[in-house]
């Protein structure tokens, strides 16, 4: 959510950044938001100079009463009766209008920043650079999920008749390198100077709504019925809405965590659900990096948070690039983004594995997370960003560990998760 007085000063930039996302449906909220605001300010400057006048003539009762003027006395008891009416009706307009605005507010996108590149959808992304060579064997790599079937490593019919489609039993070493790849990547990001966290797996709709933009809560989230309980499509949500409401002394930040969490997600849309393989599920674990700093330190951080992620799958031999995310594939909250992806020897492309964040203060507006400054409080800035989602990130490891006779290699950081195993066979 941003801030009012950028509608308030220069609506007009407000209206750019909504036609460079290709969302002109938008516009219009613009001009309500500005009217709306003016509407409920002048509410407030009458209501208030009614109460001044109320508290002036509740004065002069007084020292009439005193003086032994009852009648003048009573008449002006009369007159602040009808002030009473009229400032209530000058609070409900400016009620009405703050929550007109909040709702609006709401659905307004983020201002981008500058270097965000313009473009329709995800086609007009632009890569940024690749790190490790991708390479294509002379041997056939399998499909992942038939990787892990040669090694009794996965089950999605028993999981069909448990849970339906998009869900999955990993077993044996399979099941083994998963949780492998999480314990590493936890102790990847402590080693950065991360703390760890495990935050709850359900948090409340004013958290989801603060973390997120309806469209993506809607698409994403599932619901506990009967409860205001959402299930996490990523520990990022708990792990923003542990600082709700707070006030951070300016001199605690930045505050670095990395969270475990499952994560949950419908995964509505063009893509459904792969009813073979592992890479769009319902149900997945993430290892996840999230930031709390001051808004002039965010893009540094920015920088290095990706670069995490980048040498993390570097050092399991996976060739990775990085890829900025144009402006009509920026979610609303987000200032910049910009995705990690993996080789896939297999299909000769790359695909996501992670995408890194900055948010400015729009989390931070809409969940009151402000730090205490010498000249008052601001707003923090936040961000996030996947250090290992997987089973994803699992079938990048099997498809450039993958060896020609059907083992697979175990490069060395990830061996003393694995019991020293330099090989699966």
């Amino acid at each position: 959510m941003i801030d009012i007085k950028l509608i308030r000063e220069n609506k007009e930039l407000v209206k750019e950044n909504i036609k460079k996302k290709f969302q002109d449906h938008k516009l219009p909220l613009v001009d309500e938001v500005y009217e709306l605001d003016i509407k409920g300010r002048e509410a407030k400057k009458e209501g208030d100079n009614l109460r001044a006048l109320k508290n002036e003539k509740s004065a002069l009762i007084g020292k009439l009463m005193r003086e032994a003027k009852k009648d003048e006395a009573l008449k002006i008891k009369n007159e602040i009766k009808g002030y009473n009416d009229k400032i209530l009706e000058y609070e409900k307009i400016e009620e009405e209008c703050n929550k007109q605005i909040k709702e609006k507010m709401m659905v307004i996108p983020n201002i981008m920043d500058a270097s965000v590149p313009i473009g329709e959808d995800d086609t007009k992304n632009v890569e940024n650079e690749k790190f490790g060579e991708p390479f294509v064997p002379d041997y056939e790599i399998p499909y992942h999920a038939d990787i892990c079937v040669q090694f009794n490593g996965l089950d999605k019919e028993s999981a069909g008749r448990t849970s339906g489609n998009g869900f999955y039993y990993l077993m044996g070493d399979i099941a083994r390198l998963h949780s492998a790849m999480l314990s590493y990547a936890r102790d990847f990001m402590i080693d950065k100077g991360f703390t760890y966290a495990i935050p709850p797996f359900m948090i409340r709709e004013d958290v989801v709504s603060g973390v997120m933009s309806f469209e993506e809560m809607d698409a994403m989230m599932y619901k506990i019925e009967g409860e205001d309980l959402y299930l996490i499509g990523t520990s990022e949500h708990s792990m923003i809405g542990k600082f709700k409401g707070e006030i951070i002394k300016e001199e605690e930040l930045p505050i670095a965590m990395t969270s475990y969490s499952p994560c949950f997600r419908k995964e509505v849309g063009a893509h459904g659900i792969e009813e073979r393989g592992l890479y769009r599920v319902h149900q997945f674990e993430k290892e996840e990096m999230i930031v709390l700093c001051k808004p002039e330190d965010g893009m540094d951080w920015y920088n290095k948070m990706w670069q995490y992620t980048v040498e993390f799958f570097r050092s399991l031999d996976i060739p990775v690039r990085t890829l900025e995310c144009c402006s009509g594939d920026l979610a609303d909250l987000k200032v910049k983004s910009c995705d990690v992806e993996a080789w896939s020897p297999r299909q000769k492309k790359y695909f996501e594995v992670g995408s890194c964040s900055i948010l400015g203060d729009a989390q931070a507006r809409r969940l009151g997370i402000r730090m205490k400054t010498s000249h008052g409080n601001e707003y923090v800035t936040t961000l996030n960003n996947t250090v290992l989602a997987t089973p994803r990130g699992l079938i990048a490891f099997l498809e450039n560990n993958y060896q020609e006779d059907g083992s697979i290699k175990i490069p060395e950081a990830l061996r003393p998760y694995m019991g020293g195993m330099e090989v699966i066979k």
